[in-house]
């Protein structure tokens, strides 16, 4: 039988055997390891802040969060299935002028390293939690373990890389959302919190917060990589329509289980939480939840916290190493390019700076990145030079926009609001 003609490997993308899925659950994955960056410990404080303090009122905004998470990582994902390109990638074919590549790849490579701030500190704060651990010392910790699952990836091992990180999502679902089961949310609570509404200027800025932390600009252009290094070839079983189609079930399902998640991360603290003080930190949550519900869930809650950091701060540098190839064109070894992203999180701990405090500066800076990604990913979609047959849609280009605007303007929001004092 003769065996079915492959394209061409697609640039950049490292070289893996032909493949004749017969289940479409053989081609999940990408999604889900993108999916942790909705799972960080950024996104853990603020929907437990928004849960301690106004209780079922911010619930809509973690629904309406996800769903426009959902069309940003489809889109993102379809862009690097159809082009066998990152986003980077395209952008430095599009950004003509050194000075201006240099430029773009700056703002984002520090989105990357704020990223891997938030990240390392939460798994330190989960150490100290756990086995009380100094800071710094869990910062390393944390670092080593993510240089050894990026090993996994840097050596062409995908799908190795994939299964521990959605084993480690896995172990973040127990962890936040085993305190629901013990404590179980108001049933017509929840529903009133379906309705959008606000309760004064704090509510606004937890919202935006929330939104703000929800889409991450690493996560867009790590999707369009992660599929087009898992899916660098096509076959008369494994082609583009069927891997769109498969994209659509494995945005849905890493989303669907992200805001879970996060939703009970909020529901945990109106239930349990609301009204208590200092749950506007991660240890201070930890020590709530202990007083509450018991040791017991503490210590889910704080294996959560640790695999949040672990598996995030990974794809982060993913991230950031997929950054600097596509707009720079330059490759240097994945573990020395983890190093270089760890030291400023590692110098944070060593000089004592509040955790808390660190985890919201990072969130700025994150906010900072979301429009230099958000946009292009659109428009790129939406071009039938690049595209060919699978541009989106018009409605689907339109709601992109009306995605983009409101996450840009709320974005602009936190930050006025953080740099205001208000």
């Amino acid at each position: 039988m003769a065996r079915a003609q492959m394209t061409p490997t697609a640039p950049g993308a490292r070289p893996q055997p032909p493949t004749r899925p017969r289940n479409i659950l053989l081609l999940l994955g990408p999604a889900l390891v993108a999916g942790v960056a909705y799972l960080d410990p950024g996104n853990v404080a603020s929907n437990m802040t928004a849960g301690a303090k106004f209780g079922y009122l911010l619930v809509w905004v973690v629904v309406v969060g996800n769903i426009m998470a959902w069309l940003i990582q489809y889109l993102s994902a379809k862009l690097g299935l159809v082009t066998g390109r990152s986003l980077p990638e395209l952008l430095g074919e599009r950004i003509g002028r050194k000075p201006a590549r240099r430029l773009y790849w700056l703002q984002a490579e520090l989105v990357a390293m704020a990223t891997d701030v938030a990240e390392v500190i939460g798994g330190a704060v989960a150490l100290w939690l756990l086995f009380d651990l100094p800071l710094l010392l869990g910062g390393i910790i944390t670092g080593v373990i993510s240089m050894v699952v990026l090993q996994l990836q840097n050596t062409g091992r995908q799908r190795g890389f994939e299964y521990v990180i959605v084993t480690m999502m896995a172990v973040i679902a127990v962890g936040f959302t085993a305190g629901v089961f013990i404590s179980p949310p108001d049933g017509s609570s929840l529903v009133e919190g379906l309705v959008p509404r606000f309760e004064g200027s704090e509510s606004v800025l937890l919202a935006a917060s929330i939104l703000g932390a929800t889409v991450m600009p690493h996560a867009i252009y790590a999707h369009s990589a992660l599929t087009r290094d898992r899916f660098p070839q096509r076959s008369a079983t494994l082609t583009t329509p069927r891997l769109i189609k498969a994209t659509k079930w494995d945005v849905t399902i890493a989303l669907a289980v992200a805001g879970s998640v996060n939703l009970a991360i909020l529901l945990l603290a109106a239930s349990s939480l609301q009204g208590v003080e200092g749950t506007d930190s991660l240890e201070g949550a930890h020590a709530a939840i202990g007083a509450s519900l018991g040791g017991a869930v503490a210590t889910l809650f704080a294996v959560g916290l640790l695999a949040s950091g672990l598996a995030s701060t990974s794809v982060g540098a993913y991230a950031g190493a997929e950054i600097m190839q596509g707009l720079l064109k330059v490759r240097i070894p994945m573990l020395l390019r983890r190093l270089i992203t760890l030291l400023p999180a590692l110098a944070i701990l060593a000089v004592g700076i509040d955790p808390t405090w660190a985890l919201i500066l990072s969130q700025v800076i994150l906010s900072f990145g979301i429009p230099f990604a958000l946009i292009p990913l659109v428009w790129l979609t939406a071009q039938r030079g690049l595209m060919g047959a699978y541009r989106n849609h018009w409605v689907t280009t339109a709601l992109g926009v009306v995605v983009s605007v409101l996450l840009v303007g709320l974005n602009v929001t936190l930050l006025v609001l953080t740099f205001t004092g208000a």
